[in-house]
Protein backbone atom coordinates (compact mmCIF):
# COMPACT_ATOMS: atom_id res chain seq x y z
CA UNK A 1 0.00 0.00 0.00
CA UNK A 2 1.66 3.38 -1.08
CA UNK A 3 2.14 6.30 1.70
CA UNK A 4 1.85 9.51 0.95
CA UNK A 5 3.69 12.57 1.64
CA UNK A 6 1.99 16.00 0.68
CA UNK A 7 4.13 18.80 0.43
CA UNK A 8 1.44 22.23 0.78
CA UNK A 9 1.99 24.93 -2.34
CA UNK A 10 0.78 28.42 -2.31
CA UNK A 11 1.73 31.76 -3.86
CA UNK A 12 4.92 33.38 -2.64
CA UNK A 13 6.21 30.34 -0.79
CA UNK A 14 9.65 29.96 -0.31
CA UNK A 15 11.06 27.80 -2.97
CA UNK A 16 14.07 26.20 -1.22
CA UNK A 17 11.21 25.70 1.83
CA UNK A 18 9.61 22.98 -0.59
CA UNK A 19 12.01 22.46 -3.10
CA UNK A 20 14.74 21.21 -0.28
CA UNK A 21 12.36 18.59 1.74
CA UNK A 22 10.74 17.74 -1.97
CA UNK A 23 14.38 16.87 -2.95
CA UNK A 24 14.80 14.64 0.13
CA UNK A 25 11.61 12.80 0.20
CA UNK A 26 11.44 12.52 -3.30
CA UNK A 27 14.86 10.84 -3.89
CA UNK A 28 13.84 8.75 -0.15
CA UNK A 29 10.39 7.97 -2.22
CA UNK A 30 12.32 6.89 -5.86
CA UNK A 31 15.10 5.66 -5.08
CA UNK A 32 15.25 4.15 -0.85
CA UNK A 33 11.74 3.09 -0.31
CA UNK A 34 8.67 2.69 -3.03
CA UNK A 35 6.62 2.28 -0.27
CA UNK A 36 6.60 6.20 -0.10
CA UNK A 37 5.61 8.51 -3.02
CA UNK A 38 5.30 12.49 -2.85
CA UNK A 39 2.82 14.89 -4.10
CA UNK A 40 2.51 18.59 -3.90
CA UNK A 41 -1.03 20.37 -3.12
CA UNK A 42 -2.64 23.57 -3.55
CA UNK A 43 -5.89 25.78 -3.13
CA UNK A 44 -6.72 24.79 -6.59
CA UNK A 45 -4.52 22.56 -9.24
CA UNK A 46 -3.73 25.46 -10.74
CA UNK A 47 0.06 26.92 -11.16
CA UNK A 48 1.47 28.91 -7.91
CA UNK A 49 4.35 31.80 -8.12
CA UNK A 50 6.78 31.29 -5.51
CA UNK A 51 8.36 34.57 -3.74
CA UNK A 52 11.57 34.17 -6.07
CA UNK A 53 9.03 34.03 -9.18
CA UNK A 54 8.94 30.36 -9.87
CA UNK A 55 5.87 28.59 -11.89
CA UNK A 56 4.83 25.20 -9.65
CA UNK A 57 1.63 23.39 -10.99
CA UNK A 58 0.28 21.76 -7.98
CA UNK A 59 -0.68 17.74 -8.52
CA UNK A 60 -3.94 17.92 -6.28
CA UNK A 61 -6.09 20.41 -5.15
CA UNK A 62 -7.53 20.95 -1.73
CA UNK A 63 -10.20 18.88 -3.13
CA UNK A 64 -8.95 15.93 -5.11
CA UNK A 65 -6.03 15.58 -2.29
CA UNK A 66 -5.50 11.97 -1.01
CA UNK A 67 -5.41 11.29 2.37
CA UNK A 68 -1.69 11.60 3.90
CA UNK A 69 1.00 10.02 6.10
CA UNK A 70 2.99 13.39 5.70
CA UNK A 71 2.32 17.21 5.33
CA UNK A 72 4.75 19.77 5.17
CA UNK A 73 4.50 23.27 5.07
CA UNK A 74 6.79 25.80 3.59
CA UNK A 75 7.27 29.15 4.93
CA UNK A 76 7.88 32.36 2.89
CA UNK A 77 5.96 35.72 2.30
CA UNK A 78 2.98 34.48 1.15
CA UNK A 79 2.70 32.94 4.79
CA UNK A 80 1.88 36.62 5.71
CA UNK A 81 -1.32 36.41 3.88
CA UNK A 82 -2.31 32.67 4.18
CA UNK A 83 -2.12 32.52 8.12
CA UNK A 84 -6.02 34.09 7.45
CA UNK A 85 -7.38 32.20 4.47
CA UNK A 86 -9.98 29.95 6.51
CA UNK A 87 -9.65 27.70 3.50
CA UNK A 88 -5.87 26.68 3.63
CA UNK A 89 -6.25 26.58 7.47
CA UNK A 90 -8.85 24.57 7.62
CA UNK A 91 -7.04 22.11 4.92
CA UNK A 92 -4.53 21.88 7.23
CA UNK A 93 -6.40 20.98 10.47
CA UNK A 94 -8.41 18.42 8.20
CA UNK A 95 -5.64 16.36 6.73
CA UNK A 96 -2.65 17.01 9.75
CA UNK A 97 -5.19 15.10 12.11
CA UNK A 98 -4.72 11.62 10.40
CA UNK A 99 -1.04 12.43 9.69
CA UNK A 100 1.82 10.23 11.23
CA UNK A 101 3.57 13.91 11.08
CA UNK A 102 3.05 17.35 10.55
CA UNK A 103 5.92 19.40 9.59
CA UNK A 104 6.73 23.30 8.46
CA UNK A 105 9.56 25.22 7.09
CA UNK A 106 10.87 28.44 8.27
CA UNK A 107 7.70 30.83 8.78
CA UNK A 108 5.44 27.74 7.45
CA UNK A 109 5.14 27.13 11.30
CA UNK A 110 3.00 30.06 11.75
CA UNK A 111 -0.11 27.97 9.93
CA UNK A 112 0.61 25.14 11.76
CA UNK A 113 0.09 27.93 15.14
CA UNK A 114 -3.32 29.03 13.42
CA UNK A 115 -4.45 25.61 12.58
CA UNK A 116 -3.40 24.90 16.14
CA UNK A 117 -0.78 22.23 16.00
CA UNK A 118 1.53 24.49 17.88
CA UNK A 119 -0.33 25.21 21.10
CA UNK A 120 1.71 23.66 23.87
CA UNK A 121 4.50 21.98 21.68
CA UNK A 122 8.24 23.62 21.50
CA UNK A 123 8.24 24.99 17.95
CA UNK A 124 11.10 27.42 15.89
CA UNK A 125 11.23 29.33 12.52
CA UNK A 126 13.63 31.98 10.60
CA UNK A 127 15.45 33.37 12.96
CA UNK A 128 13.92 36.78 11.91
CA UNK A 129 10.55 35.69 12.59
CA UNK A 130 11.50 34.04 16.26
CA UNK A 131 9.84 37.21 17.76
CA UNK A 132 6.51 36.76 16.16
CA UNK A 133 6.08 33.40 16.97
CA UNK A 134 7.05 33.82 20.47
CA UNK A 135 3.86 36.07 20.13
CA UNK A 136 1.86 33.32 19.18
CA UNK A 137 -0.52 31.42 21.76
CA UNK A 138 1.11 28.76 24.08
CA UNK A 139 4.00 28.00 21.75
CA UNK A 140 7.35 27.41 23.23
CA UNK A 141 9.91 28.89 21.20
CA UNK A 142 13.48 27.79 20.32
CA UNK A 143 16.53 28.60 18.31
CA UNK A 144 17.42 25.18 16.82
CA UNK A 145 17.62 23.72 13.40
CA UNK A 146 14.82 22.07 13.80
CA UNK A 147 12.51 21.08 16.40
CA UNK A 148 10.41 17.33 17.40
CA UNK A 149 7.65 17.92 19.76
CA UNK A 150 5.86 15.04 19.33
CA UNK A 151 4.28 13.89 15.89
CA UNK A 152 5.02 17.60 14.58
CA UNK A 153 8.33 19.01 13.23
CA UNK A 154 9.52 22.49 12.84
CA UNK A 155 12.46 23.77 10.75
CA UNK A 156 14.70 27.15 11.00
CA UNK A 157 14.81 29.02 7.83
CA UNK A 158 14.64 27.81 3.78
CA UNK A 159 17.55 25.60 3.96
CA UNK A 160 16.95 23.81 7.54
CA UNK A 161 13.82 22.11 5.70
CA UNK A 162 16.92 19.42 4.23
CA UNK A 163 18.19 18.57 7.63
CA UNK A 164 14.43 18.34 8.54
CA UNK A 165 13.30 16.31 5.93
CA UNK A 166 16.69 13.70 6.56
CA UNK A 167 15.66 13.49 10.14
CA UNK A 168 12.40 12.76 9.01
CA UNK A 169 13.61 9.70 6.70
CA UNK A 170 14.67 8.64 10.09
CA UNK A 171 11.65 8.51 11.19
CA UNK A 172 10.02 6.95 8.32
CA UNK A 173 12.33 4.03 7.33
CA UNK A 174 15.99 3.98 9.36
CA UNK A 175 18.91 5.82 9.97
CA UNK A 176 20.51 4.26 6.99
CA UNK A 177 17.85 5.26 4.88
CA UNK A 178 18.27 8.61 5.44
CA UNK A 179 22.20 8.22 4.97
CA UNK A 180 21.72 6.81 1.50
CA UNK A 181 19.11 9.55 0.95
CA UNK A 182 21.56 12.28 1.82
CA UNK A 183 24.39 10.56 -0.32
CA UNK A 184 22.42 10.28 -3.42
CA UNK A 185 21.79 14.19 -3.10
CA UNK A 186 25.07 14.67 -1.74
CA UNK A 187 24.64 16.90 0.88
CA UNK A 188 27.73 17.47 2.81
CA UNK A 189 27.01 21.46 3.33
CA UNK A 190 30.81 23.03 3.96
CA UNK A 191 29.02 27.02 3.46
CA UNK A 192 31.37 30.08 3.34
CA UNK A 193 31.06 32.68 5.64
CA UNK A 194 28.77 30.47 8.01
CA UNK A 195 30.49 31.73 11.11
CA UNK A 196 30.19 34.96 10.14
CA UNK A 197 26.46 34.82 8.94
CA UNK A 198 25.66 32.70 12.12
CA UNK A 199 26.60 36.05 14.33
CA UNK A 200 24.67 38.35 12.52
CA UNK A 201 21.42 35.98 12.54
CA UNK A 202 22.21 35.30 16.39
CA UNK A 203 22.28 39.71 16.32
CA UNK A 204 19.13 39.89 14.49
CA UNK A 205 17.32 37.42 16.36
CA UNK A 206 17.52 38.82 20.14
Amino acid sequence: MTKTIGILLFPEMEELDFAGPLEVLGSFATYVDKEWQVLTVGQRAEPVRGAKGLLVVPDHSFESCPPLEVLVVPGGLGTRREVDNKTLIDFVKRVGRECQWVTSVCTGAFILSRAGYLRGRRATTHWAALKDLRAEPEVEVVEERFVRDGNVITAAGVSAGIDMALYLVAQLKDVEAARLTQKLIEYYPEPPFAQEAAVVAGKEAK
